[in-house]
């Protein structure tokens, strides 16, 4: 057993004492994830943006296109006085127009028209019956945009709509919660069989 499974193990053990209840231990082990993972990012953030992006091309290659950047990151640090942190009002502008700019075409596909273009689908099959498929999607989306329909008292077919639409995001906020717990159990069943494997050799 190496050195590294030895204390990924501990360290296993000690997140998992939190089942018992909060202890030092515990938050020993969860600050040394913290602490591991921001200086992690810091490492990989400076690497491959600061340097392979800004000093390289630009001191190294020559490339002065980037020093507009540079400045404008410059200028960021201008938040931690009072007296400059007007200074900082510019690259943020410039950071959430160009950051907004960028998001909107970039999920307009996936967000807007690729759910568009899966709700809308035959009603009949090439087999001549009905898709139920469908059917329910339609149903379903027609019942949950009259659920969020608030100009009108939901009352008559609009409030039969609404609650036929409530039962649809009950469903999809279950399967969503669903999800979620199966995803943290399969990664429970990961470090416990790491533990079981690897650091205890309990079974093979």
């Amino acid at each position: 057993m190496d050195f590294g499974t030895i204390i990924a193990g501990l360290l296993t053990l000690a997140i998992l004492t939190f089942l018992y209840r909060d202890n030092p231990i515990y938050k020993l082990a969860e600050y040394l994830l913290v602490g591991v993972a921001v200086g992690y990012a810091l490492v990989i953030a400076w690497k491959s943006a600061m340097v392979d992006l800004l000093f390289t091309p630009l001191f190294g290659q020559g490339d002065w296109s980037l020093l507009l950047p540079l400045i404008l990151g410059l200028m960021m640090f201008g938040r931690f006085h009072a007296r400059t942190s007007f200074i900082s009002r510019v690259p943020l502008a410039v950071l959430i127009g160009s950051g907004a700019g960028a998001a909107v075409p970039a999920m307009l596909g996936p967000r807007i028209l690729t759910q568009v273009s899966g709700s809308v689908t035959p009603l009949v099959g090439t087999d001549g019956l009905p898709n139920w498929s469908g059917l329910i999607v339609i149903v379903g989306v027609l019942s949950t945009l009259a659920y969020f329909f608030f100009s009108r008292e939901h009352r008559g077919s609009l409030g039969v709509a609404s609650k036929v639409g409530t039962w649809f995001l009950m469903i999809f906020f279950g399967t969503t919660f669903g999800y979620t717990v199966m995803s943290r159990m399969s990664t429970f069943i990961g470090r416990a069989e790491f533990l079981l494997t690897d650091f205890l050799h309990l079974t093979r």
